[in-house]
């Protein structure tokens, strides 16, 4: 792996762990400057992942550069479609892999996701962090890094295996791993097929702006839908 990427991955972690630190001070600050401190995580969230994305970019600046040069990616037109297309194969992907979840008795939704509608909630800027920058810096970590570097040496199947199941771990939901593992097979298909990591970015960043959309406008419908589906689970449970 380049020396780039072990950086990258490192800030990545950082950023990552930053919180434990980041929002504690933050929130003495926040105190001591009488600011509401409600707003310490949404802020911290933005700034940190922000901060991270930046200094990810820089340190791929010459890398960048270099692909636009070398111009082996698929045409424009070709991966526009299969990014709009990527769009509708991640979200059959995540229902095909919620549905098997939920019929072998893993409970429905996500703590993960309800948090951060929860933050979104108290402060809807930090919808560029679930929905735009998050997506970006995963694409380019799980992605572009260590499924690419992972290419090199095996084939599709393992190097998408190992590097969705990655995915899949850092979201902190083990739960949820066939779910997640789901799209990141998606989003590395989709980065084979057109050689551009922008694919799924925009894939990725498409996927999880509808859902927080869709979660917020209709909350109290999802969570009946829910709540439904788990009594019918239970009931169909109790002749089994």
């Amino acid at each position: 792996m380049k020396r780039e990427y072990w950086i990258i991955l490192i800030v990545y972690i950082a950023m990552q762990l930053s919180s434990a630190v980041g929002i504690p001070g933050l929130m003495f600050l926040f105190g001591y400057l009488g600011i509401n401190q409600g707003l310490v995580v949404p802020y911290w969230l933005i700034f940190s992942f922000t901060l991270a994305l930046i200094i990810i970019l820089f340190i791929l600046r010459k890398e960048m550069n270099k692909a636009r040069l070398d111009e082996r990616g698929s045409s424009f037109g070709y991966s526009a479609v299969w990014a709009v297309l990527g769009v509708f194969l991640a979200l059959f992907a995540q229902s095909l892999a919620a549905n098997i979840e939920r019929l072998i008795g893993v409970e429905m939704g996500s703590e993960n996701t309800q948090q951060i509608l929860n933050i979104i909630e108290s402060f809807p800027l930090a919808i560029l962090v679930s929905s735009v920058i998050g997506p970006i810096l995963e694409e380019i970590v799980f992605r572009k890094i260590i499924f690419g570097t992972l290419h090199k040496r095996l084939n599709f199947f393992f190097s998408a295996l190992i590097s969705s199941v990655i995915f899949a771990l850092a979201h902190m939901e083990p739960e949820h791993i066939l779910l997640y593992s789901a799209m990141g097979f998606t989003f590395a298909f989709l980065y084979v097929k057109t050689k551009h990591i922008l694919v799924p970015i925009f894939a990725h960043v498409a996927m999880n702006t509808l859902v927080v959309v869709i979660q917020s406008v209709y909350k109290d419908e999802i969570d009946a839908i829910i709540r439904e589906a788990e009594g019918i689970q239970n009931f169909i449970g109790g002749f089994l």
